[in-house]
């Protein structure tokens, strides 16, 4: 099951040629796109499934920069101001509301961690600050759960992925863009050493720059040209509420659950200190670099070898002619196992901390895949070795939330303009 998108009336014609072609249909990609219809410049978007059919809808909606790495804070801050002013930019209301957000801590230990991120990001003047007991129990009253504290970001906020993805892809194809969905890439071409085309399964489309923005399918397409991109899988299993009273409109992130408001009145809840990890090819291949990651996190993750690795194992990983491994019916679009025993420890702890959520109805719940990089941030940079290819791709989870800045960045770095902010640490090389 997967979350119900806001539908777009994409293009039904095909292209020969353009200026620049993308490569995946997510909120990275739609966003990249229309930064480059408003500036005037020739863009084709091509997705395999159907816009905003993986993360993209399938994320917790969370606009935050608490927590994120120091390097990583100025693109979120950029998307804040990006989303404030998405809706009058597409026309359309993407659910973005600064409400704030909150992670609770349980022990002082943990606590510790939260105040040391603080004292790491000392210098950029955020909002954030840490709460003490009476504070949240202010922000968040009926609670009973036993907190040492919290930290807490008023500017942080929330959209709707089942609304912004279509509404920016809307507003791209009102600018000029042209949008195909069920469209697979299998290949780039080449003249001079230089990108001139790609190869789809509909025919070739000529352009002068390629925007890889493929998610969990970026590494395999790369890795078909020779060049190794560092991503694993991760699964989040998600479910959300009919309407109800809820405790507030700030965003919570407890220790193990976390839920936030959804534009219907519900609420979208998640087993916070849980993920599925399904083993892959990939963990031998590259599992060396996670070493350090895997040490820190080892005890949120739920390893599990099963149909996801023998599924693998049958897409080829090199490919010239004929159909691509992104043709198939389980990789047109991607639609993990939900996890339903990690939906029940969610909505046990959450209970237990907010009675008032005891009697909540589910009236949904999902499955997303996330692709993880070594230091769970994105590649945003030009490919080396392969003039006119740029990767926006391995946001870890949290590319919905910086996706405006994240979009326009990958575009700037595509045509060689200033870009938005200082693109050093998402370069490819670091690993």
């Amino acid at each position: 099951m997967a979350p119900t998108i806001a539908p777009v009336d994409t293009s039904k014609d095909f292209p020969d040629a353009t200026t620049v072609v993308i490569i995946g249909g997510g909120i990275i990609g739609l966003t990249a796109a229309l930064t480059l219809a408003e500036r005037g410049v020739p863009v084709v978007v091509l997705e395999k499934g159907r816009l905003a059919g993986e993360q993209s809808s399938r994320n917790l909606g969370w606009v935050r920069k608490t927590n994120r790495h120091l390097e990583d804070v100025p693109l979120a801050l950029a998307a804040d101001t990006l989303w404030a002013t998405m809706a009058e930019r597409t026309g359309s209301d993407v659910g973005y509301r600064q409400s704030g957000i909150m992670f609770l801590s349980r022990t002082p230990a943990q606590l510790a961690v939260h105040e040391a991120w603080l004292d790491s990001v000392s210098e950029l003047s955020l909002d954030s600050r840490l709460l003490s007991p009476r504070e949240i129990d202010a922000q968040v009253p009926g609670g009973r759960g036993d907190w040492a504290g919290a930290i807490f970001t008023p500017s942080d906020g929330r959209a709707e992925p089942t609304l912004a993805s279509s509404a920016i892809a809307r507003a791209a194809i009102a600018r000029g863009a042209v949008i195909v969905e069920h469209c697979a890439v299998r290949n780039i071409t080449r003249a001079g050493g230089r990108v001139s085309g790609v190869v789809t399964e509909r025919g070739e489309i000529r352009c002068d720059q390629v925007l890889l923005a493929g998610g969990m399918g970026s590494r395999r397409f790369l890795g078909n040209i020779g060049i190794s991109l560092p991503t694993l899988p991760l699964v989040l299993s998600v479910f959300r509420t009919g309407a109800m009273e809820g405790p507030t409109d700030v965003a919570v992130g407890g220790p193990d659950f976390s839920f936030r408001k959804h534009k219907d009145g519900g609420f979208i809840v998640t087993q916070r200190g849980a993920l599925d990890a399904p083993l892959t090819l990939d963990h031998l291949l590259v599992g060396a670099k996670y070493l350090s990651a895997l040490r820190a996190q080892r005890g949120m993750l739920r390893i599990s070898l099963g149909k996801p690795f023998w599924r693998d194992l049958t897409l080829p990983r090199r490919w010239k002619q004929g159909r691509s491994p992104f043709e198939r019916e389980h990789t047109r679009t991607i639609d993990p196992a939900i996890n339903e025993g990690l939906n029940q420890e969610a909505y046990r702890n959450l209970a237990a901390a907010w009675p008032v959520f005891e009697n909540m109805n589910v009236v949904e719940s999902w499955a997303g895949m996330i692709d993880i990089t070594p230091d769970s941030n994105p590649v945003i940079d030009a490919v080396p070795g392969v003039p006119g290819l740029t990767l926006a791709t391995g946001f870890s989870g949290h590319g919905f939330g910086t996706s405006p800045a994240a979009g326009q960045l990958a575009a700037d770095l595509v045509m060689n303009s200033a870009p938005l902010i200082d693109p050093t640490p998402y370069r490819f090389g670091r690993f």
